[in-house]
């Protein structure tokens, strides 16, 4: 037995020694696996890192940063590394530097006659607005001084209810009728409907005009056919009068766009209710248009590195419109005509000095990709809110079924915001720009999308201080300062400088102790210069027929009047050429 005994412990002696040098090497494995791990893993960063979306790039592009990346692989950790902190910025994130001293001025000279003294009897104007919301704020704006450049009393505007957003609201269902005829009743006769001629319905005279016409050509091209047919309707409205009319003119846009144009009241009730929530949230807040749709990106013809499945996707949705040309996506990208990406919009703000305890209304419809795609936004500022976070359903309700009225509520918390920022260049970032500046400079922050692109595409190639550097840079001109761009420069909705006035004498005596301290004062004209360069907007031709259709209602260019419409009306109705062009 005992020697039993001892054969046994001798065995559990030998196997202890074997399990030792075993579970050393184990471990060691372990040890060896988790390093690689390490390693090869994306580092941590605030917001950066595995939630990122692919990004824009040609072939040769992306040629090239494996080729950069083969270089510094094995060199450990990357050099872009967004900091979870706010970094240090020259200006108030929150306020423009000079906008006390400018404000708007919409109000009509002494030689702006009155409505009453200017309209003549059995002359109507009709128009059809196209588009959404903001597409259609620009044609009733354009229409009244159109209708004022006619002598012609304005019909309420007709809304667009068959494009893409299919909206079934009238004018009255989004905008207060009644004030909008009353303020403007000086400028513009406006009345609801078109009266009964000869005790029937009156069916006006269908006609377009081209895109972009001055008051020479409304003269030439509408008023004949008006002062004929007494009611026409001018179809598919949209960007149809010039950028530059006469000051009078322009200011009337102002007090039209600014003034007269009042939302329903259950529409300004729930929309201040959403500005309210986010007050109670922070004391100032971002409102982001993220643009970033599936029609958005499909029209935009931008490529975002989604592979085959994007193109096909997009691709089918393109087919949608069916003027569109095939595009070059790295072109259009180099052009700065494609929209930021949630996390590119992301890095901006925060390479501007806005850190991730700030709060983000984000007005958006559905985003291509979804939450994946927010992801990266989301991670670099997580107080995230939309309508449908802030808002209940049954809050939202009476307006969820219809886009425009959804999009009114949108329009009224990012004209609202302390910083209202886009990812793009669209109708509603135009129509709120404008705005912004005409109630005071508020920052308005939009993309130099021609100047960050190839920064976005090369940020793993520098550290996160020479990105940070390079955006503030690059942004200079875009961050909604007064004079920032050139008047007469852009849309006139974007830029409406003829309605902006100048505290010269104030501004003349901070300029004077800013050179005497040293002290950089407002916006640079370099900025200004290059600001108006990158924005690429070409000085716009007169009249330009933007559609490609020949439109039998123009008239011969060689009827050519100069003046305003009621000093011609006597020789119009003589014109035989015009009779014949005229005749049913």
């Amino acid at each position: 037995m005992a020697f039993q005994r001892r054969r046994l412990q001798y065995q559990y002696k030998n196997r202890g020694r074997l399990l030792i040098p075993a579970i050393s090497v184990i471990s060691a494995a372990l040890l060896v696996l988790f390093v690689l791990i390490s390693l090869l893993a994306p580092s941590p960063t605030d917001g950066n890192g595995p939630l990122r979306l692919p990004r824009h790039r040609s072939s040769t592009e992306t040629e090239t940063r494996n080729k950069d990346r083969t270089k510094d692989e094995g060199k450990g950790v990357p050099k872009f590394r967004v900091p979870p902190a706010r970094g240090a910025y020259h200006r108030d994130l929150w306020t423009s530097t000079n906008a006390k001293f400018y404000h708007g001025c919409s109000d009509a000279s002494s030689k702006f006659p009155k409505a009453e003294a200017i309209t003549r009897p059995n002359r109507y104007l009709l128009v059809a607005t196209s588009g959404g919301l903001n597409q259609q704020r620009t044609g009733i704006t354009d229409a009244v001084v159109a209708a004022r450049i006619l002598n012609a009393t304005l019909v309420v505007p007709k809304l667009d209810k068959k494009s893409f957003w299919k909206d079934s609201s009238n004018f009255s269902e989004i905008f207060n009728v009644d004030w909008f005829i009353s303020y403007l009743a000086k400028d513009v006769r406006i009345i609801k409907e078109l009266p009964l001629r000869r005790g029937h319905q009156w069916i006006p005279h269908s006609m377009r005009v081209p895109r972009k016409c001055n008051e020479r050509c409304y003269i030439t091209r509408v008023l004949p056919v008006l002062s004929k047919k007494q009611a026409i309707q001018l179809n598919k409205f949209d960007y149809r009068l010039s950028n530059r009319l006469e000051t009078d003119f322009q200011k009337l846009r102002c007090r039209v766009n600014y003034h007269a144009l009042r939302f329903t009241n259950p529409i300004i009730t729930m929309g201040e209710k959403l500005v309210q929530r986010m007050r109670m949230r922070s004391k100032h807040f971002i409102a982001l248009h993220l643009r970033f749709e599936p029609d958005m990106l499909a029209f935009s013809g931008c490529y975002y590195g989604g592979g085959e499945k994007e193109r096909t996707e997009l691709g089918k949705i393109r087919k949608r419109w069916k003027t569109l040309h095939t595009s070059n996506p790295d072109k259009v990208r180099r052009q700065g005509r494609c929209p930021l990406t949630p996390e590119e919009v992301g890095l901006m703000l925060k390479a501007l000095g806005y850190g991730s305890d700030v709060h983000i209304y984000v007005a958006s419809g559905e985003v291509y990709g979804g939450e994946e795609t927010l992801a990266p936004l989301k991670a670099l500022f997580p107080n995230f809110h939309s309508k449908e976070s802030l808002a209940s359903k049954e809050e939202l309700e009476s307006f969820s079924a219809f886009s425009s009225r959804m999009a009114a509520l949108d329009f009224i918390v990012c004209d609202e915001s302390d910083v209202f920022v886009t990812n793009n260049n669209g109708n509603m970032a135009k129509i709120l720009a404008g705005r912004r500046r005409y109630f005071g400079h508020k920052p308005t922050i939009r993309p130099n999308a021609k100047k960050l692109y190839r920064l976005f595409l090369d940020r793993d190639n520098m550290t996160w201080e020479e990105f940070e550097s390079k955006v503030r840079k690059f942004q200079r001109g875009f961050i909604g300062e007064p004079k920032e761009v050139r008047p007469g420069r852009g849309e006139f909705h974007e830029n409406p400088a003829s309605c902006i006035c100048e505290d010269s004498d104030a501004k003349a005596k901070v300029d004077s102790l800013s050179r005497k301290f040293g002290k950089e004062n407002g916006v640079r004209k370099e900025d200004v210069d290059t600001a108006a360069d990158d924005e690429n907007m070409d000085d716009e031709p007169e009249v330009s027929d933007g559609d490609g259709d020949e439109d039998p209602d123009d008239l011969p260019t060689n009827i050519l009047l100069n003046g305003t419409a009621s000093d011609y009306e006597a020789s119009l109705l003589d014109n035989p050429e015009l009779d014949e062009l005229l005749s049913d």
